[in-house]
């Protein structure tokens, strides 16, 4: 093993795929890999697609997240001080391979891909196919056989053109989420807006899944009954249901029965939206006039900064479906709040009735 400055660095990094959720999902994955394999883990950006950037946008993991929670768990460095300051030492230009599920895995081709390694300027000089291992370092004696396979004496970097995990969250990765802390600039905008815009009490928060996109999506629930992120409620294997329509995309009637139940269980003086589309304000806010309930959303929604705030929520409704959910739902749970889904458990929608349910 290459030694720096008195550490050991066995890195292992990668470039996200998907959105927010989805890249939170692999990250969580990532983290479970390295600590098993007991590897350092460079913590790569996050990749956000902007409208109207012809590329994605590379945004330093720490801008989001707390170095020192993940620390508590594993060895983790940002990716900028690796590149920086370890890389000239113990990954060699003429050495650069990628890991691939294929014999030449392209680690540079499309979008992320070439943006996020042009980043740190990062060219590979050679693709190699890591088959039959995979992942799941929870079994099959994995672990062990990626250090054999790659012992960290000749192998110090191992470079990944995706995540080392599996989307959704693998089951037994998913308490992992403790580590995951927000910066102080996502916490201290998250605070300020339930103190200073949201009406003294209790709150709802709520996550509406509508786009366009989504609901394309929402027609491949017939044929595939765990679509992405359906574990979370439905379990790993459908011990618990069978994905709905309703579930994936909730009609108006739905949503409001629900945001009223749970602002009547909760005694709520106000519901926070969070949607990456229609926040349908002014139809909640017909819908609880007769309760005196406010409706909000942030005047410039920021997914991070609204996951924050569900998160402190009361209460929390999401789509079951969604990975954006997923992390709200997960983040909650390391926190002992309660939370519940559209549609979910079918013709059992009120808050209370929810509790029991949960995962």
């Amino acid at each position: 093993m290459e030694k720096s400055e008195g550490f050991t660095f066995n890195l292992q990094h990668f470039c996200f795929l998907g959105r927010f959720g989805n890249q939170a999902d692999h990250f969580i994955g990532s983290l479970a890999f390295a600590k098993a394999l007991n590897r350092t883990l460079a913590l790569p950006p996050w990749v956000e697609y902007r409208f109207g950037e012809p590329k994605s946008i590379q945004v330093p993991f720490l801008h989001y997240f707390e170095l020192e929670p993940l620390s508590e768990f594993h060895r983790v460095i940002s990716m900028e001080d690796f590149m920086e300051n370890i890389a000239p030492k113990v990954w060699p230009l003429n050495e650069r391979t990628c890991k691939g599920q294929g014999t030449d895995c392209n680690a540079k081709e499309g979008n992320p891909f070439g943006p996020f390694w042009d980043t740190f300027s990062v060219d590979f000089v050679q693709s190699e196919f890591y088959g039959p291992l995979n992942y799941d370092v929870h079994h099959q004696d994995m672990a062990r056989k990626w250090n054999s396979r790659y012992p960290t004496q000749k192998s110090p970097v191992l470079a990944f053109t995706g995540a080392p995990a599996s989307f959704p969250v693998q089951q037994e990765n998913v308490g992992l989420h403790k580590y995951l802390k927000w910066s102080r600039r996502i916490v201290d905008r998250a605070v300020n807006f339930i103190r200073n815009v949201l009406p003294i009490g209790a709150f709802v928060g709520i996550h509406l899944r509508n786009g366009a996109d989504w609901t394309r999506a929402c027609e491949h629930l017939e044929h595939s009954p765990n679509l992405f992120s359906a574990p979370q409620c439905l379990g790993y294997r459908n011990e618990l249901g069978i994905a709905s329509q309703e579930m994936c995309f909730p009609p108006h009637d739905l949503i409001a029965k629900q945001v009223k139940l749970a602002v009547k269980d909760y005694h709520a003086k106000s519901v926070f939206v969070s949607s990456d589309n229609d926040h349908l304000i002014p139809f909640l806010t017909k819908a609880l006039k007769r309760m005196e309930v406010t409706v909000h959303k942030l005047a410039n929604p920021e997914p991070h900064v609204d996951l924050a705030i569900l998160g402190r929520a009361n209460y929390f409704i999401g789509n079951c479906i969604s990975s954006f959910t997923a992390f709200a739902k997960r983040e909650r749970d390391v926190n002992g709040l309660p939370s519940g889904f559209w549609g979910f458990p079918p013709n059992r929608t009120g808050a209370a009735k929810q509790k029991h349910e949960e995962l």
